[in-house]
């Protein structure tokens, strides 16, 4: 087995655990490139067919492109597609475009607190019909207490203080010093009633990692990663108004491939062009300490 043989067996092998574990379970799906490749790792440890939901929050503020190719993923690989979102802070203006709350609010609003009513059931969920191909309200309401999410511990600070399976309280807050050890492939499982888990099957994956593997099995990703002629394409995919891209000549996998190995961001974070990031810090622990993804 090859390096990246090694990853995807621990990586499927997570999410027949989580699957085996956890009754009501989903997995959260950013259309960036690390939850499309948790999306496909899915696929191959069920043999095709994803048998919990996909959810996603919408911000309204995504890249027009990102939602255009959830949903023709969705449709094309008959997966159950959920979103949710924050209908009253949009209607009140409560976001950072509006110009009434700074990035950070922002982000409480549109993103940790959708994710956590959506996941608790209390808000909305609109479920893809397939057959009417558009999103109808889903009438299943019951709540998500095991959440499958692609964060990788080398993308920034906060998510590598994280577990493989990493408990919450149930307003979806961490306490990063309360975390259950891992060895030897060891995984604690078994929470309390009412523990809210998060399952990070792509923990030890890198960047290069990923771009590797997409090359490797042909995964489509969205075309905002590659330079479409500007000299700038998109290293980490968020909300537009506060998403930048970065400086690249990468048209292609395997051209990011290369500049990764190059060292020429060897310097620059990851998610530099996020500027909420700047806003927390420099980090996302205090968003994710909240909940966010």
């Amino acid at each position: 087995m090859d390096h990246l043989d090694r990853l995807e067996a621990k990586s499927v092998y997570i999410l027949r655990e989580a699957y085996r574990e956890f009754k009501n379970l989903c997995m959260l799906w950013s259309i960036g490139k690390d939850s499309t490749v948790l999306l496909w790792l899915a696929r191959k440890a069920f043999f095709g067919h994803v048998p919990f939901p996909l959810v996603h929050i919408d911000t309204h503020y995504k890249i027009p492109e990102m939602i255009a190719y959830r949903d023709r993923l969705a449709l094309e690989w008959n997966v159950n597609m959920i979103y949710g979102e924050n209908v009253e802070a949009l209607r009140n203006k409560q976001t950072f475009p509006d110009g009434t709350v700074d990035r950070l609010t922002c982000c409480r609003n549109l993103k940790s607190e959708a994710l956590k009513r959506t996941l608790s059931g209390e808000w909305p969920r609109y479920r893809m019909d397939h057959n009417l191909k558009k999103y109808v309200v889903d009438k299943e309401k019951e709540p998500y207490t095991g959440v499958i999410v692609g964060v990788r511990a080398d993308e920034e600070g906060s998510r590598s203080k994280e577990r493989y399976f990493s408990a919450r309280d149930k307003e979806s807050e961490w306490d990063v010093g309360d975390q259950p050890p891992e060895l030897w492939n060891q995984f604690k499982t078994d929470f309390a009633p009412g523990t809210h888990v998060r399952i990070h099957p792509l923990l030890d994956w890198t960047e290069l990692n990923i771009w590797e593997y997409i090359e490797r099995e042909e995964i489509p990703v969205v075309s905002l990663y590659f330079n479409q002629g500007a000299g700038q394409r998109y290293r980490s995919l968020g909300c537009l108004p506060c998403t930048k891209p970065i400086a690249s000549e990468a048209r292609t996998v395997a051209e990011i491939i290369v500049e990764l190995g190059s060292g020429k961001l060897a310097n620059i974070a990851e998610r530099s062009g996020r500027d909420q990031d700047k806003e927390d810090g420099g980090g996302l622990e205090t968003l994710r300490r909240e909940g966010y993804m």
